[in-house]
């Protein structure tokens, strides 16, 4: 069994700019995580599918669009309705500082906004995702 965290990075709904993600995704995966990065144009469901598949300890969801209250709202109804709650949702993007409150009373973990380095999200998934006992 391994022992290191697992993470599925997801750009969910019509946005195509896929950088920020493959970035993070990359910084996570050079840090010594395990990373599934799920590609563009995702629903929510098949981002569930994913992290229920890949027995993941967080979701990283990046949203550009705008939908970021609608996605990460179905993504956690979701992990819910699968008895999934204990997977840790995060994400970052384009998300007015606004809407943070409302998205962590919903239950996302935290949220990245531009400028925030690979560093700062690497520690912060250490520090804040439960290391799996192998």
């Amino acid at each position: 069994m391994s022992s290191r965290i697992r993470v599925v990075v997801a750009k969910p709904g019509l946005d195509g700019h896929d950088r920020g993600a493959k970035v993070v995704a990359r910084a996570l995966r050079d840090a010594g995580m395990e990373v599934v990065y799920t590609g563009l144009h995702q629903t929510p469901e098949q981002i569930v599918e994913a992290a229920i598949q890949e027995d993941a300890d967080a979701v990283g969801l990046s949203v550009l669009s705008g939908a970021h209250m609608t996605l990460f709202r179905r993504v956690l109804e979701l992990l819910a309705e699968r008895d999934a709650r204990d997977i840790v949702v995060f994400g970052g993007g384009i998300i007015p500082n606004g809407d943070i409150p409302e998205l962590e009373k919903l239950g996302v973990a935290k949220i990245f906004t531009p400028g925030a380095t690979t560093q700062a999200i690497v520690e912060w998934v250490r520090e804040n995702v439960a290391q799996p006992v192998s």
